[in-house]
């Protein structure tokens, strides 16, 4: 398991959360995989009460699940909780691109731009972990210029299910387009077409539907028998 520093304030349970919710996403705790409280406490040096705090939210989210007698595990991919997320995002995100487009000043663009770059150096230089968490910031600055922070911190507890398929995608298909799509919506943007962003964007949100089979293929292991 990868263990990142805890952040100043931070609480036990919020530190166990986000540790755990990374190693979930990023494939470093497998579907399957059985979780000890005690170990995970040792691990992060925190005692077992905020890590149970913790399981109980993951277990809300649906990424981790109790198994009576037998204690936690990692839950397997539920295509149906994907289908769920990427329900969410539609909506929330569609509607927040479209006020972008009138909103985004000449900064906005610059951090935009520089992201996607980035996207596109380690999409050449394979990092599976930077970047997906660049495509997220990429999602992500777009709430912020719309000023909608709060749907973003809404969306994020469901759209885990969907960031599990999102990383798998990247090491199951070999033709990823995620990166032209940030490009074509960034254009869209700045021309503030918001018609054209809004139906870039939905392509670019139902991708994890045309790339199912590569990633069931590539990955059987995350999903159910």
């Amino acid at each position: 398991m990868i263990i990142q520093e805890r952040n100043p304030g931070e609480t036990g349970r919020d530190y166990a959360y986000r540790v755990m919710r990374y190693n979930i996403v990023y494939r470093e705790l497998k579907p399957g995989t059985m979780l000890s409280e005690k170990e995970i406490a040792d691990q992060l040096g925190l005692s077992r009460t905020p890590v149970r705090e913790a399981f109980i939210e993951l277990a809300k989210t649906g990424i981790i699940e109790v198994l009576p007698q037998r204690g936690s595990r990692v839950a397997y991919i539920d295509y149906a909780m994907v289908e769920e997320a990427d329900f969410v995002r539609m909506a929330l995100e569609k509607a927040v691109v479209e006020l972008v487009c009138g909103m985004r000043t000449e900064d906005d663009l610059k951090e935009l731009r520089e992201n996607v770059m980035l996207q596109e150096f380690y999409l050449k230089n394979p990092d599976h972990i930077r970047l997906l968490e660049l495509d997220n910031d990429f999602h992500k600055k777009l709430f912020q210029i719309a000023g909608k922070m709060q749907a973003y911190t809404m969306m994020e507890g469901i759209c885990v299910h969907f960031d599990r398929v999102r990383d798998l995608s990247i090491g199951a298909v070999k033709d990823l387009k995620v990166v032209d799509d940030h490009k074509k919506i960034l254009e869209a943007i700045e021309a503030q077409d918001a018609r054209q962003a809004a139906e870039i964007l939905t392509h670019h949100l139902q991708r994890f539907r045309l790339e199912e089979d590569a990633i069931r293929e590539v990955y059987p292991e995350y999903f159910e028998k």
